[in-house]
Formats: C-alpha cells, sequence, structure tokens
C-alpha cells in the first residue's frame, strides 16, 4: 500500500492571481471596454472616445478628458485591490461609483499588452505606463496628452490562446462591445461618447442635457419606433423614485433585447426588476410577447448592495419587497393611464390645416349621405354590470355641443381636430366584427368585441377590489406536504398570507394545514395555488398569484358576457361603445393582449392608394 503524501500549500504568483482574478473580469473584449468606460464614468469625464481594431482583439483604445492619474499612482492603479474610489467598510456600505474593486486593469493588464498615460489637471505633463502580461514588469515615461486620461489595450489573450479560442468572429465581438457603450450612453446623458470601428465612426452619442435631447438619445440607441411607441414616467414615493420610457403593450418583442433598466446609474439583470414589471404587463401583453423599456430606478446608495457579483451585474435590494411593489405599482398606474389620446396625441394635424381634406368638408362619404355623428346610447352589459349613469352623462354634456349636426347631415363637421374626440364618430360596422370610425387623423378600425370585453373585464375588476378578497373556512382543513423552507415561510408570513385569502398553519416540521381560501377561487388547486404563493414569496417576497387567478376567472366571465361577432350594432351603440373606449384603462388592449383598435391615417390611405405619387 502507498503512502499519502500531504498536499502543500503555497502562494500563488502575482502574474498568476492576475489571470485568475481576468477569468472573473476579463470574459471577451466587450469586458475590456466595460471596465474601462467605468473607469472614465468615475473619473468625471464628460466626453470618451472608444477606438478598436478587429471587434476589439487587436486594439481597445479608450479616450477621457477626466482628472486623470497622478504620475506617482500610475504603477499602483495596475496592481489588484488598488482603487481610489473607496477606503473604509463604510464606503463599501454606500458604493455610488461604478468601479470600486480595484482589480479591472491588474487583471487587462495580465492578458494584454497595455500603455496607460494620463495627465491631471493641474499638471505640466503626462506620464506612461506599459506593461506585457508575460512578466508584469512597468516602466513609467513622459508621454505628450492632453488632460484625462488613455488607455491602449492590444493583442488581447496573447498568453493566454486556449481564451483567445473561445472569442467569436470579429462582427460578433464588436457586437458585443456596441451593447456596452449603447448600455453607458443611456446611463450618462451628461457624457458624450463617440465608438470607432476599424477607422471608421459608427455612433456618436452629443452631450444630452435638455429632455429632448435625451429623447433624442434614446431613439438613436433605441430607434425611434420606441419612442414613438412609448410613455414616459417619473414617480417618486418613500424615497424611490422611478422615471424613462416604458413600451406600449401594442409596441412588444419577440425577445427581451430591447430593456434597460438602471439602478443609481448602474445597469443591472435582476430578478426581482424583472418579475416586477412582467407583473405591470400582465393582462396587456400579448401571450410569448415582451415589453421594451428604458428605466432609471433611483434611492439611497445603502438600501442596495452592489458588491454581489464580480461584474456588477447584479445587485441585492435590502427590502426587496418594497422595491418589488414600488417598481410594480408605478408602471401599473402608468400603463392603465394611456388612452386612445396619448397614442394619437403624436400623429395630431396641424391645427392651421383643413380637417380631414378631401372628405370631412363636405356631408357625404364617397358619394353617400353622412351618417348621424352621435345620438345617447348605451351598449348592454352583463348581468350585474350596468353602465355608469354619471359617465353616460359626462358622454353627453361632452358631445352636446354636436347636437345641431345630428340634426342637419349635411353640415360640415367642425374644422378644428380639438373638437373631435380621440375615436371620432362611428361611421360604419364591418361584416359584424369591426366597427369603422373617422376621427383627427383618418379611419380607426375597432375589434368590437375586443374592446368590449376590455370594459366589462375593467367593470369587473372594479367591483372586485371594491369588495376586497373574501374568503371562506374550508369544512374539512387540507393538509399539504410540503418542504421544512416551505413551513417555515409560511409560518414567517401568517399574516401576507391572510391578505391573499389564505390561513394556513403549521402542523409539523415538513406539514401545513390549508384551513382558509378566497371565495372566488374555491374550485381551484388549494394545493398547488399554496405552493406558488410561498414560493413568489421566498424569491421576491411578494406574491400576486391570488389576484392573477381572480383576474384569469373576471377575463373569462368578461369574454362570454362581452358583444359577439355579427351582432348588428346601432350608430349610437357603436359611438357609446367608442366614448367608453376612451374612458376605460387600459383600452387599447383586449384581455389577452390582442389589440382593440387600430388607425389608418389619410397619409397611410394615401400611400395605398398612390395618392399625389
Amino acid at each position: 500500500m502507498s503512502l499519502l503524501h500531504p498536499v502543500r500549500i503555497q502562494l500563488l504568483s502575482q502574474r498568476l492571481s492576475n489571470q485568475i482574478a481576468a477569468g472573473e473580469v476579463v470574459e471577451r473584449p466587450a469586458s475590456v471596454v466595460k471596465e474601462l468606460l467605468e473607469n472614465s464614468l468615475d473619473a468625471q469625464a464628460d466626453r470618451i472616445e472608444i477606438d478598436l481594431e478587429q471587434g476589439g482583439i487587436k486594439l481597445i483604445r479608450v479616450r477621457d478628458n477626466g482628472v486623470g492619474v497622478d504620475k506617482d499612482d500610475l504603477p499602483l492603479a495596475l496592481s489588484r485591490h488598488a482603487t481610489s474610489k473607496i477606503s473604509t467598510l463604510d464606503d463599501l456600505e454606500k458604493i455610488v461609483s461604478l468601479g470600486f474593486r480595484g482589480e479591472a486593469l491588474a487583471s487587462i493588464s495580465s492578458v494584454s499588452r497595455l500603455c496607460f498615460i494620463s495627465r491631471t489637471q493641474p499638471a505640466d505633463a503626462a506620464w506612461q505606463v506599459e506593461t506585457e502580461g508575460r512578466d508584469m514588469v512597468s516602466t513609467i515615461s513622459p508621454a505628450a496628452h492632453p488632460a484625462g486620461t488613455c488607455v491602449e489595450v492590444r493583442d488581447l489573450f496573447f498568453n493566454t490562446p486556449a481564451r483567445r479560442k473561445f472569442l467569436r468572429t470579429e462582427q460578433t465581438e464588436f457586437q458585443r462591445i456596441e451593447d456596452i457603450v449603447k448600455r453607458l450612453a443611456l446611463s450618462r446623458y451628461d457624457v458624450g461618447f463617440v465608438l470607432q470601428h476599424n477607422q471608421r465612426v459608427i455612433h456618436r452619442y452629443d452631450k444630452a442635457l435638455s429632455d429632448a435631447e435625451k429623447q433624442r438619445r434614446v431613439a438613436q440607441v433605441c430607434g425611434p419606433a420606441f419612442v414613438e411607441n412609448s410613455v414616459f414616467i417619473n414617480f417618486e414615493r418613500n424615497g424611490f423614485k422611478l422615471w424613462g420610457w416604458v413600451s406600449q403593450p401594442t409596441f412588444s418583442r419577440s425577445q427581451a433585447d430591447l430593456q434597460y433598466f438602471y439602478v443609481n446609474g448602474r445597469v443591472i439583470r435582476d430578478k426581482l426588476v424583472s418579475h416586477a414589471i412582467k407583473q405591470a404587463y400582465r393582462d396587456v401583453l400579448f401571450h410569448g410577447r415582451h415589453p421594451a423599456f428604458v428605466l432609471y430606478l433611483e434611492l439611497n446608495a445603502t438600501l442596495v448592495d452592489v458588491n454581489v457579483h464580480p461584474t456588477k451585474h447584479e445587485v441585492r435590494f435590502r427590502d426587496s419587497r418594497l422595491v418589488h411593489d414600488f417598481l410594480f405599482s408605478a408602471l401599473h398606474r402608468a400603463l392603465a393611464e394611456v388612452r386612445p389620446q396619448d397614442r394619437l396625441d403624436k400623429n395630431l394635424p396641424d391645427d392651421n390645416q383643413p380637417f380631414m381634406e378631401n372628405s370631412a368638408s363636405t356631408g357625404t362619404f364617397n358619394g353617400q349621405e353622412r351618417m348621424p355623428l352621435y345620438s345617447p346610447g348605451t351598449l348592454s352589459y352583463p348581468s350585474g354590470q350596468q353602465h355608469s349613469n354619471a359617465s353616460a352623462m359626462q358622454i353627453r354634456n361632452q358631445l352636446a355641443s354636436y347636437d345641431s349636426f345630428r340634426t342637419s347631415p349635411g353640415t360640415p363637421l367642425p374644422e378644428s381636430p380639438a373638437d373631435i374626440p380621440p375615436l371620432g364618430y362611428a361611421i360604419a360596422q364591418l361584416h359584424g366584427i369591426y366597427i369603422l370610425a373617422q376621427n383627427a387623423q383618418g379611419l380607426i378600425v375597432i375589434d368590437m368585441h375586443a374592446a368590449h370585453e376590455r370594459i366589462t373585464y375593467e367593470h369587473m375588476k372594479t367591483a372586485a377590489e371594491s369588495d376586497g378578497i373574501r374568503a371562506q373556512p374550508l369544512l374539512v382543513p387540507l393538509a399539504v406536504a410540503v418542504s421544512e423552507s416551505e413551513a417555515d415561510c409560511a409560518e414567517s408570513c401568517q399574516e401576507q398570507l391572510a391578505e391573499l385569502g389564505l390561513r394556513v398553519e403549521r402542523m409539523g416540521p415538513e406539514l401545513l394545514s390549508i384551513r382558509q381560501i378566497p371565495v372566488i377561487l374555491k374550485n381551484a388547486n388549494s394545493e398547488q395555488l399554496l405552493r406558488d404563493v410561498l414560493s413568489d414569496i421566498a424569491e421576491h417576497g411578494t406574491s400576486d398569484r391570488i389576484e392573477a387567478k381572480r383576474d384569469e376567472l373576471l377575463s373569462t366571465m368578461a369574454c362570454h358576457g362581452s358583444v359577439r361577432a355579427n351582432r348588428q350594432l346601432t350608430i349610437p351603440e357603436m359611438n357609446s361603445l367608442l366614448r367608453d373606449m376612451e374612458h376605460t384603462e387600459r383600452s387599447g388592449q383586449c384581455n389577452h393582449g390582442r389589440p382593440t383598435w387600430v388607425l389608418l391615417s389619410v397619409a397611410d390611405l394615401d400611400r395605398m392608394f398612390l395618392r399625389g405619387q
């Protein structure tokens, strides 16, 4: 039998330590660009230029006009755990800078040929330090450079060929860098960025200080279609502030590729944030689609821990439930308040131009006399869902000025589009499915069943919310076998479960007993419902399972209780539906996320028929 020799412990060399650290920080050229750009931003630069060759594999050069690094600190800047951004444990508890670990430059220099040139604002000359990953020996010499810093990284992974083999094509690596630059360009509107690849300028983002300039930069990064189909929000409560742009549900994506979320200026990916946003879009987004957003959360630095991952992409909130509820309520309210007028305002014609030229100036439509514009009337709602008298009275008062037009069909429409309701007036019904209406911009096509379904659904939700969650005790309590962690969660969240209509008692280390459930979910799988609720609470600090199940049931009831296809509506009934849509939350989508109406502007129709060409 051979003897086992004890394992000896030895210190790693500086070179090997840095290369191991590089494996955490420097995955590819994009990782290098991210670290260097964050250093420039922390150095208070307001102009940053990025030059690349061969997707950053051959050369990465980042030049800024920041405060610079003192000559005596240059060698130290390339050492591990050397930083100017924190000095005490208290600083670590409230990090406001993008970088703070002090590993980036050391890690980068260990796998590349690095040249670091810097000049402080009061200094007469610049100095540079050069290293090669081979020996990590640095040399300092004078250099010509304006105030600020320039970092050149050449031949990335030249001394670690195994890592270099994992890099993708030049174009793929460049696209990853492009994504990094876009994310940071959205985080700092007060900084100008220039991105150049193979001696060609790809992106130039000028400083954006005004609201219009900020919106222009968002359009540059995310595309003008996103800005045109988004809602700007600015919401503050309890020390939290959320602002930015969220897409309207009709502007959704097949992938989650247009989503930018920032916490105190740092771009992050967080499950809690994703869950809150997904929950806010729950019953307005079509199945399998993803929202687009550029959002900024601002809160006290002591309430968020950014020191949880080497790449700093993840954070941990001190009170995750409070943050989740704040994000959900802000976004849920913003999406609910979108009305047809908000979507149409951007396409409103000039008040100085005649309204609906070529057709609206006369009392005829395609050679036929116009139908009456509006007559008071209401649609019949399902049992128990009566149309609001106050709402009907408001609509009648709002449109009272148009009574003279009803009595004289040949009278011209109002000249100003401001006098026309957002969804206009019904002119016909098509195949018993669609309502055709004329508004200030052109032709509105409405799916009458989908629209009425949303109106009915919102009425039913309002009624259910006013009654609260009613619960009923079970005649025979239901025993549920769970894990010990699930039982612990249920025991510590008794009050939260009670708010959801659930009363649960712990009967043993891994056994729970359900004694009360919400009335509206009496036919649901109570055991699975409890497991899902506990899972949500454990991960996000809150759960919307009960509300989601309730809304799913109400949605089904609304669907069956709404007007069906092939039902012939009168013009007053059609107009009543249009007015209700204008005053109903989320009326742009049915309960399943499909659009309820679309606009064909006069310009769209002119293009279709080649008018003016």
